[in-house]
């Protein structure tokens, strides 16, 4: 057996999963997906190689062009293709939820500053913005009123890139001052955090702080239907507390960090990845 993993750069995630590798005495490679080149009508490289490759990009669009080609050349990657391109894609992620029927924030679309506000006022003020892909809470707005929304919509027109015309709005949940992070690896959800905050957002990239949140029976069932209906695989699982409506999925993450999740919790959550890869592969 000889696994690969891609990655970015050498963050204390990808050096757990190397040691957890090497203490295990599993064959791997290491990659780096900036030095990597692919011929695509005839691959120069042996890929055959590789039983699986761990994909670890930071850029998600790089690690989705990543999983596209390796999976064109018969080879399985964590997650899949199929997975990361839903998980990257919050329309594609509220879509692929609604067709299991699970709980999740009232979300609408949008393609003008016109009928984006419009959308808003559909859902009520104060609501969110959401760029369709992206991470770490960058560009996610809350609009409190019509001066607000006008501000914010003219801003993403005159913004460049394609994605930020399109507008993904979504209600916003009265949380408790946190939200719930639950990290999915197959048929397991081993550990779940909270993640605390005074401010609305709560993205511990923002400042937020970590502790622990039990798994009981109704968060592992959340998680791992909203993991089901996206393919599955190695996923974190956002998820929101509604004082009605209970448990709601908010996002789902197919290239997760856990560096304050591991320590502060005491899950070894690589060496769970690679038993994970193990099983898929027999």
């Amino acid at each position: 057996m000889h696994i690969g993993v891609i990655y970015s750069r050498l963050r204390v995630e990808e050096k757990w999963i190397f040691n957890a590798l090497k203490d295990r005495k599993i064959s791997y490679e290491r990659l780096l997906d900036s030095e990597a080149i692919f011929e695509l009508t005839n691959p120069n490289f042996d890929w055959s190689r590789f039983d699986c490759i761990l994909v670890r990009s930071i850029s998600t669009s790089r690690g989705l062009v990543l999983t596209r080609i390796l999976n064109s050349f018969g080879i399985p990657t964590i997650n899949s293709h199929t997975v990361s391109e839903i998980c990257s894609d919050k329309i594609a992620t509220t879509i692929a939820l609604k067709n299991k029927n699970i709980p999740q924030p009232k979300s609408l679309v949008a393609f003008t500053e016109k009928q984006a506000i419009s959308a808003g006022e559909m859902i009520g003020y104060p609501y969110v913005v959401k760029p369709t892909i992206g991470s770490w809470g960058r560009l996610v707005n809350k609009v409190n009123d019509r001066d607000a929304a006008e501000a914010i919509f003219e801003h993403r027109k005159v913004l460049g890139n394609y994605q930020h015309h399109i507008y993904y709005l979504q209600e916003l949940i009265e949380k408790p001052g946190r939200d719930i992070r639950a990290f999915v690896i197959g048929k397991k959800t081993p550990v779940a955090i909270y993640r605390e905050s005074e401010h609305w957002l709560t993205n511990t990239a923002l400042g937020a702080i970590a502790t622990p949140c039990k798994v009981t029976p109704d968060l592992h069932e959340a998680c791992q239907r909203a993991a089901e209906a996206v393919g599955g695989g190695v996923l974190a699982v956002d998820l929101l507390e509604d004082p009605n409506r209970g448990l709601l999925i908010n996002e789902i993450n197919h290239t997760m960090e856990f560096h304050s999740t591991a320590p502060l919790t005491g899950i070894d959550i690589p060496n769970l990845i690679i038993d994970h890869i193990l099983q898929e592969l027999k």
